[in-house]
């Protein structure tokens, strides 16, 4: 029985000296499957839901094709409208399948990034772990913003594209192709848009102050319209400047965020050496006259 408590107390020691979340790598694989397990999870069950709305999502993403005039893309025979083609038997059905596991993606975004933030939160001091609904808003809402620009651009990067080919020509693009080519530029830029919030995130943790983002803006604006130039997949200088220029000013903003925690952080750390100072010519504060000592322990010896 004496076994038990021990084993007991040697458990809530161990736990009370690893305040900063730190586990064994075992540990840290096993919390690493459980978070993946859950986002899968998250997206198939959002896929269930993009499957259910695949009319109305493809009508949203053939729109920036449909913009394009007919002379530059082909238009069959007795067909109502603008359509897309397909080859293959499964063409289509793989299709579906890939826009529906793309939107069940976005439609759960704040779920999945979310057990994101989780799984780096225990390697965070307490301190830093209050900003996890600042971060999971955060990073939706640039994801989605970055969503919408590609939209927007995608009308006039497709036809830069298709007028390239010249006069008397026209493009047949399967839904397979198109779809493919529509979802990489979505994502290639939602992605880029969080890059604002990975330098804060950064700065956050101590590892790259404001002085030294400040000092390299130049070459981390020359980094963004090379990653802009080799990362859109219309290669046109117009989608090129559409995703640089939005990053540039994203990462400015995320400089100056990161400037104002920076000097925010030296003013409490100022203060603190201030209550920490001692002078060792000061002399303490001691009483001039004693406190009597208790006679109970005099008088029961």
């Amino acid at each position: 029985m004496v076994a038990l408590p021990r084993a007991l107390g040697r458990r809530v020691r161990r736990r009370a000296a690893n305040p900063d979340g730190r586990m064994p790598v075992m540990d840290h694989l096993r919390e690493l499957r459980r978070r993946l397990i859950l986002i899968v999870l998250f997206v198939v069950a959002g896929g269930f839901l993009g499957w259910v709305l695949y009319p109305h999502t493809l009508d949203f993403l053939r729109h920036p094709y449909c913009s394009v005039p007919e002379k530059y893309r082909y238009v069959p025979t007795r067909a109502t409208g603008c359509v897309l083609i397909y080859h293959g038997a499964l063409e289509g059905f793989t299709t579906r399948l890939q826009v529906s596991i793309i939107s069940g993606a976005v439609f759960t975004a704040p779920l999945w990034l979310y057990q994101v933030w989780a799984f780096i939160t225990p390697g965070l001091r307490r301190k830093e772990r209050k900003y996890t609904i600042v971060f999971v808003i955060a990073s939706t809402v640039l994801f989605l913003c970055g969503m919408a620009l590609a939209y927007v651009v995608l009308s006039k990067g497709l036809r830069f594209l298709l007028e390239a080919a010249g006069s008397g020509t026209q493009a047949q693009l399967t839904v397979s192709q198109y779809i493919g080519f529509v979802t990489l530029m979505l994502v290639i830029f939602g992605a880029a848009f969080e890059l604002p919030l990975l330098v804060v995130m950064v700065n956050f943790a101590g590892v790259l102050s404001a002085k030294m983002l400040r000092k390299s803006q130049r070459i981390a604006i020359f980094l963004i319209f090379v990653f802009a130039a080799v990362a859109t997949p219309s290669t046109d200088p117009f989608t090129m400047c559409a995703m640089a220029l939005p990053m540039v000013l994203l990462f400015e903003a995320a400089v100056v965020i990161a400037t104002i925690h920076d000097r925010r952080k030296a003013r409490r750390e100022a203060a603190q050496r201030e209550v920490d100072k001692v002078d060792d010519d000061v002399p303490s504060q001691v009483e001039a006259i004693p406190e009597p000592l208790d006679n109970t322990w005099s008088d029961s010896t």
